[in-house]
């Protein structure tokens, strides 16, 4: 009778033991692995390619909009001084002709500069209120004009390229 050989059952060769010692195996599980890596680089370097183009393009829309409007502060500083000439041409008496004439000749000037640099004065008596642009400073009954329209005007807004610079002081009728 042909002796039986006992297999050592600690010596027992399982499918995936013969797949660890496979070669083809290992190299194949490596490859995936580093296409997972890659596929996982290549995503991160298309989202930070993304957000840097929209910090680029955030960027440009500032530097444009502070340029558009780099002389906004120099308006601001010549606002009262127009307010003042203003003021003194409506205050001053028919006998000080002359120096009437010379103050208007100066604002005229300076508002014609303004017009150059598409600066434009809004804030007239009768113009309707309109909160986004004027600051109602009292409110008066003027039983002759309409509900919400302005009576006075204390000193008129002034916009720059459409955006308002400072917005008219008003008087606005109330019923």
């Amino acid at each position: 009778m042909p002796k039986t050989i006992k297999k050592d059952p600690k010596k027992k060769t399982k499918q995936k033991d013969v797949k660890k010692m496979d070669p083809k195996h290992s190299e194949k599980q490596k490859s995936k692995d580093l296409e997972v890596q890659l596929n996982v680089i290549q995503d991160k370097h298309i989202r930070l390619k993304a957000e840097f183009e929209n910090f680029r393009r955030r960027k440009a829309d500032e530097i444009s909009r502070l340029l558009q409007f780099e002389g906004e502060n120099a308006i601001k500083g010549f606002l009262p001084i127009l307010d003042d000439l203003e003021r003194m041409i409506h205050s001053s008496d028919a006998s000080e002709e002359s120096l009437k004439n010379g103050v208007s000749m100066v604002e005229s000037k300076i508002q014609k500069y303004f017009e150059s640099l598409s600066i434009k004065p809004f804030g007239e008596k009768g113009d309707a209120m309109d909160t986004d642009i004027h600051d109602a400073m009292l409110t008066q009954t003027n039983k002759e004009m309409d509900d919400n329209l302005i009576l006075e005007v204390f000193e008129k807004g002034y916009t720059y390229r459409d955006k308002v610079v400072r917005h008219a002081k008003v008087i606005v009728n109330k019923k």
